[in-house]
C-alpha cells in the first residue's frame, strides 16, 4: 500500500452502483501499477461488506423491471452495448496493456474474444426458447420455460480484464438477470469503463454494477443472502473455496480453477510449425493464460529437433513494454509474481531439469523497474519436479519425453489439471484416439490454444472446474436460467375431475 502522503498523486477507480460512479464506503485500499514501469498509477478501494451490500440491493432494486423486459428489447440494448464495445476497443486493449502488461495486439486480441460473446448474447431471444408437446395425454400440453436466477455476482482475474467479464455478464443480463461484477484489484479500470459503455447503450441503472477489493469483497458477496449465482475463475484452491461456500448456502455456482496444459507432438508432425504453435502458446502474455501451454511431451523422434525449435525461436523473443510496436512479450503482472515464476525456475535448476533457456536476469533498458522475465525453456523434465506439478503461470515452458502416444496420453491424463490439451500431428488415426482417450475439457487438434468460440462453451474437467456447467455459449444460458416445466389442460364441463389416484397422462 502507499504511503499516506503519496495517495493524493494518483486517481483512485471509482465503484459504479446503481448506473454512476461512487467511491468506496470504507479506507481500506490497494495500488494498482503498471507493470512495466514497475510503480503505481491507481488507487483502487478495498470494499467492505457495506459496499457489497449498496451493490447488490441496487442490482436486487433493478431486477423485477428488468427480468420483466421482453427478450428482445433486453438484446437491443446488448446490440448498442456491442457497437459501443467495437466502438472503443482499442481503448479497452490500452487500459489491458497499461494495467496487465500484455502486448496491445495481445489486448486487442482479447477484447475482440469478449466482445464476440455479447455477439452470442444478442441472439438471446432464441436461446430462450423453451419446448413445447402437445396431446401428452388426453387435452393435455407440456412446455418449458427459462426464467432467470437473480441477482448474479461474477469474480474474475488479472489476466483478463476485458474477455472473462464479457465471458459473464452481457449472457447473465441478456437472461433477464442483474449482475454485480467484481474485478481483479489488480486490474479494475477496464471493468468501470465497460459498465459506462452498458449504461450509454441503454441499460437501466443497477442492472450492472462493479465492485473492487480482496478476499473481504469476495467473502462479503459470497456470503450474501441476495446473490443466488455466482461465477469466478481463478487458482484451483480459491475455485474450491468459491465452490464450497456457495453450494453450502445454496447459491448457484461455477468455479473455473488452474491449468496445466500439455501440447503432445509426435514425430510425424510438421515440427517447425508446431514449434511456431508453441512458441506463442507458452509465453504468448508472458505465460500469464489458463489456456498457457506450460508442457510439452515430445514422442519419440520429436523430442530432440523440436527442443533445438524452441531454443532458436524463443531466442528471438523481443521482450519490453507493451505497448511498444515490435515487442513479444511484455512483464508480468506484479513484481511478487514475477520474483515467483523465478523461484521456479530455481527449483527446476535444484531438481535436475536441463534448463535450456534462463530468462531471469532480464533487462529491458528505460525500464530497469518493470517486472520482466524472458523465456525459459526447461527439457528432461520429470512428473515429480515442482516445475511440472504446479501451476507457475510465467513464461516458463517445461518439455517432457515419452516414447509412444500411449504413454503420452496416460502421462496427461494422470495430471490433476484438465483444462486445455493440444496434440500436433499428421495422422488423423492418432488424433482421433487422442480426442476420445484424453480426459480434458478442451481438445486442440494441431491449434494449440483450443479456446472455443463463444456460441461453444469455456472450461475443463478435474481440478479445473468446480460445478456442473462452463461459462458463455449454451451452457452459460443454462446457468444464469431456471427451466420451469408446466403441464396444462383446459377441461370443458364433461371433462371428468382427477380422482384420488396418481394421475397419468395416457
Amino acid at each position: 500500500m502507499n504511503k499516506p502522503e503519496t495517495a493524493h498523486r494518483i486517481a483512485t477507480v471509482d465503484l459504479w452502483i446503481g448506473g454512476k460512479r461512487q467511491p468506496a464506503a470504507g479506507t481500506r485500499s490497494g495500488e494498482v501499477a503498471n507493470p512495466a514501469l514497475g510503480k503505481a498509477i491507481r488507487r483502487v478501494p478495498f470494499c467492505s461488506a457495506a459496499d457489497i451490500d449498496a451493490a447488490v440491493k441496487a442490482a436486487a432494486a433493478a431486477y423485477p423491471a428488468w427480468r420483466d423486459t421482453p427478450p428482445l428489447r433486453r438484446a437491443r440494448v446488448m446490440q448498442k452495448f456491442l457497437q459501443l464495445l467495437q466502438a472503443h476497443q482499442r481503448e479497452l486493449a490500452g487500459l489491458v496493456t497499461e494495467e496487465h502488461g500484455k502486448t496491445l495486439p495481445d489486448a486487442m486480441g482479447s477484447v475482440q474474444r469478449g466482445i464476440e460473446v455479447v455477439e452470442f448474447a444478442c441472439g438471446i431471444p432464441h436461446l430462450l426458447k423453451g419446448e413445447h408437446s402437445e396431446n401428452v395425454g388426453t387435452d393435455v400440453d407440456c412446455h418449458t420455460v427459462r426464467q432467470p436466477v437473480g441477482v448474479c455476482a461474477g469474480i474474475t482475474p488479472f489476466n483478463f480484464p476485458v474477455m472473462v467479464p464479457l465471458w459473464m455478464f452481457p449472457v447473465a443480463i441478456a437472461c433477464g438477470n442483474t449482475f454485480v461484477l467484481k474485478p481483479s484489484e489488480k486490474v479494475p479500470s477496464a471493468s468501470l469503463r465497460m459498465a459506462e459503455l452498458f449504461g450509454e447503450a441503454g441499460l437501466p441503472a443497477g442492472v450492472l454494477n462493479v465492485v473492487h477489493g480482496d478476499k473481504e469483497a469476495v467473502d462479503a458477496i459470497l456470503d450474501h443472502p441476495g446473490i443466488a449465482a455466482v461465477s469466478f475463475v481463478g487458482s484451483t484452491p480459491i475455485a474450491k473455496y468459491i465452490y464450497q461456500t456457495c453450494a453450502a448456502s445454496g447459491k448457484r455456482v461455477q468455479a473455473l480453477g488452474g491449468a496445466k496444459n500439455h501440447a503432445v507432438v509426435l514425430p510425424d508432425a510438421d515440427l517447425e510449425f508446431a514449434a511456431d504453435a508453441l512458441i506463442g502458446a507458452g509465453y504468448g502474455s508472458a505465460g500469464e493464460r489458463c489456456m498457457a501451454i506450460s508442457a510439452v511431451v515430445a514422442v519419440g523422434a520429436a523430442g530432440d529437433p523440436l527442443v533445438a525449435l524452441l531454443r532458436k525461436k524463443a531466442g528471438a523473443l523481443v521482450v519490453g513494454p507493451g505497448d511498444k510496436e515490435g515487442v513479444d512479450m511484455g512483464p508480468l503482472v506484479t513484481r511478487q509474481h514475477r520474483d515467483k515464476v523465478a523461484g521456479y525456475i530455481e527449483s527446476g535448476v535444484a531438481e535436475g531439469a536441463s534448463l535450456v533457456m534462463d530468462g531471469r536476469g532480464q533487462k529491458v533498458p528505460g525500464h530497469e523497474s518493470g517486472f520482466f522475465l524472458g523465456a525459459t525453456l526447461f527439457d528432461r523434465v520429470k512428473p515429480g519436479m515442482k516445475i511440472y506439478r504446479d501451476e507457475i503461470f510465467g513464461p516458463v515452458l517445461s518439455v517432457l519425453r515419452a516414447d509412444t502416444l500411449e504413454e503420452a496420453i496416460r502421462l496427461v491424463n494422470a495430471n490433476p489439471y484438465a483444462n486445455g490439451t493440444a496434440i500436433f500431428t499428421e495422422s488423423g488415426g492418432a488424433a482421433r484416439r487422442f480426442e476420445s482417450e484424453i480426459e480434458v475439457g478442451m481438445v486442440g487438434v494441431n491449434v494449440p490454444i483450443p479456446v472455443p468460440v463463444a456460441f461453444y462453451s469455456f472450461g475443463g474437467w478435474k481440478n479445473s472446474l468446480f460445478g456442473d456447467l462452463h461459462v458463455h455459449g449454451v451452457e452459460g444460458v443454462k446457468f444464469y436460467t431456471r427451466t420451469k416445466v408446466i403441464t396444462s389442460r383446459w377441461p370443458h364441463q364433461d371433462t371428468p375431475a382427477p380422482g384420488l389416484n396418481m394421475p397419468t397422462l395416457g
